[in-house]
């Protein structure tokens, strides 16, 4: 009898975890980054004021969001694409950025994604510019590779491993604005984009796998 109860008990609870919808008061984000940019590994931007030569920063993240909402606005397992260009003058803010997202989001989900952007990268852009694509996305071991079905973009990482073998992983080092990540898995990068007046291509620079979770209350969002 107690038995059965006990499995009454663990299927209803499964039941309402399924049917929980978001906290509208609420805004939280996991995501899993596939990212390079135009600097050699390690970017020196997380120790730095500014990037490698003080000029340009052009990268590429393809992303997927392992579960996320704002309010009610469901995102989990949407993904999008960011590239573009930091500058040099961070203190007058960052050159500019495509944010690409799948054909199918919609429009809430694309607002929220705004606005959750605005929480990890709490910076100014002095261009911003929004795309659709399709986007193929994989992480296998230590390795990762990107894909804008439009063609403007793709990123391959190859993982880097130390002598034990295993993929090297700098921690305690914070990531823009998130709260929190599992450290970044380092990869050398190949990646390029090309639209909105952005044009260019990298081989054998940074690269990095990373998980990234940050959350807070509308209200008063971090």
């Amino acid at each position: 009898m107690r038995a059965r109860l006990m499995a009454a008990i663990l299927l209803l609870m499964a039941v309402s975890a399924l049917n929980a919808k978001p906290d509208p008061k609420t805004w939280s984000v996991k995501a899993d980054y596939i990212e390079g940019c135009s600097c050699h590994l390690f970017c020196p931007c997380y120790f730095n004021p500014g990037p490698e030569g003080g000029q340009r920063c052009e990268f590429d993240m393809a992303v997927q969001i392992a579960e996320g909402h704002v309010g009610s606005v469901d995102v989990t397992g949407m993904k999008y694409w960011l590239s573009g260009d930091l500058g040099g003058d961070w203190l007058n803010g960052m050159k500019g950025v495509v944010v690409t997202v799948e054909p199918k989001s919609t429009k809430p989900q694309r607002d929220a994604l705004v606005f959750l952007l605005g929480q990890i990268y709490p910076v100014k852009w002095h261009k911003v510019e929004m795309d659709t694509s399709e986007i193929a996305w994989e992480i296998k071991g230590k390795d990762a590779h990107g894909k804008l079905a439009n063609g403007k973009g793709e990123i391959t990482l190859t993982g880097v491993t130390g002598a034990d073998g295993k993929q090297t992983v700098l921690d305690h080092v914070p990531y823009f604005g998130a709260q929190r990540n599992n450290g970044f898995y380092l990869a050398k990068s190949k990646h390029y984009y090309k639209g909105y007046g952005f044009d260019y291509s990298h081989d054998d620079k940074n690269g990095f796998i990373i998980h990234l979770e940050s959350d807070g209350t509308l209200d008063t969002p971090k």
